[in-house]
């Protein structure tokens, strides 16, 4: 029997540790472990370039037309869908494994310091590019005023 201790010395039992154990040494390293967290979000890298903040998503596999991005109150949200292309009676008896998800995704970012009517934006090789200009900040003018 497989037990593990927590933090207050009590074992539990995992009854899916056999099987998950069973299933790498049967795959090995051909299947790693399926990341559920993966399923809810796509990664994004955001840097500042300057005049600029650069918006890079991984969205490997989304057709351009599956991909959406849409402002609304200083809000951008990116969304894509992917469509599954199999019908459930193909998988059956096929595969050995199907971890490719399927269904939406989305991520939404923060616009307070961008000129959102300038966002330009780029699909390819499974990466969006999104270029959002920076706002200018006012600087006050500077004034005197007279006495009276």
């Amino acid at each position: 029997m497989l037990t593990r201790r927590n933090n207050n010395g009590l074992s539990t039992y995992n009854p899916f540790q056999e099987l998950d154990n069973f299933e790498r040494n049967f795959f090995g390293d051909l299947f790693p472990r399926f990341d559920r967290s993966s399923l809810t979000a796509f990664k994004t890298d955001i840097t500042d370039e300057g005049d600029s903040y650069k918006n890079e998503a991984d969205l490997p596999g989304f057709k351009k037309e599956d991909i959406h991005l849409d402002v609304s109150d200083n809000i951008l949200t990116l969304s894509a869908e992917r469509h599954s292309e199999h019908e459930d009676k193909e998988k059956n008896g096929k595969y050995l494994r199907c971890e490719r998800s399927y269904g939406s995704y989305s991520r939404s970012f923060d616009l307070t310091d961008v000129k959102s009517d300038d966002i330009t934006a780029k699909y390819e090789d499974g990466v969006l590019t999104l270029n959002l200009p920076k706002k200018t900040k006012e600087v006050p003018a500077s004034r005197r005023i007279e006495l009276q």
